[in-house]
């Protein structure tokens, strides 16, 4: 614990969930989404260059899997500030010893969890609800030479996205399927 964070581990080495932890009186509440004194260890150096928001209208909508290459890899921190989302990061780092393997977290408005997907990792979220809102802190500016992602539908990954998928973009169905040259990426 430090702080304002509760720094949870997952079973993939390097993927943290964070529990903020918000502070509730007769007003409402008060929650730190970030700090860089007290998350300096996850951030392996760097710091945050960008924030983005989405804003995903439909249930069973899937964003992703999607990463950066090279020098523009980046540790993302992503919460979800309104609705409920199935949050999934997929290790790609080459060699690692739970390479291919995904972790999900549910994020939601209400339980106050943060994902920290560290470099070397394909991300994506499933909506479970309509009208989620999301927050990603980056690490690297987004490039588009260096963007590349992952079917979330591969069944070499067999993600078990908990509602049939209702959508996505047509970026995100042109990702073609891992084959076995697929050895992972240098983070």
């Amino acid at each position: 614990m430090s702080g304002r964070f509760k720094f949870v581990g997952t079973p993939l080495p390097g993927l943290t969930v964070l529990e903020r932890l918000p502070i509730h009186d007769h007003r409402g509440m008060f929650e730190r989404l970030f700090c860089q004194d007290e998350l300096s260890v996850l951030l392996g150096g760097g710091s945050i260059v960008q924030i983005n928001h989405t804003l995903s209208v439909k249930q069973g909508l899937v964003r992703g899997l999607h990463f950066q290459r090279q020098q523009y890899s980046e540790i993302k921190f992503v919460s979800c500030m309104r609705g409920q989302v199935f949050d999934v990061a997929v290790d790609l780092r080459k060699e690692s010893p739970t390479f291919l393997r995904w972790h999900a977290e549910v994020l939601s408005a209400d339980n106050y969890r943060t994902m920290v997907i560290p470099k070397g990792f394909a991300h994506g979220f499933q909506a479970l609800t309509s009208d989620c809102e999301l927050y990603y802190f980056h690490t690297a500016p987004y490039c588009s030479e260096a963007e590349d992602g992952l079917n979330a539908r591969d069944p070499r990954l067999a993600i078990a996205w908990p509602l049939p998928i209702a959508e996505q973009s047509q970026k995100d169905l042109g990702y073609p399927m891992l084959n076995s040259d697929f050895m992972g990426i240098v983070a």
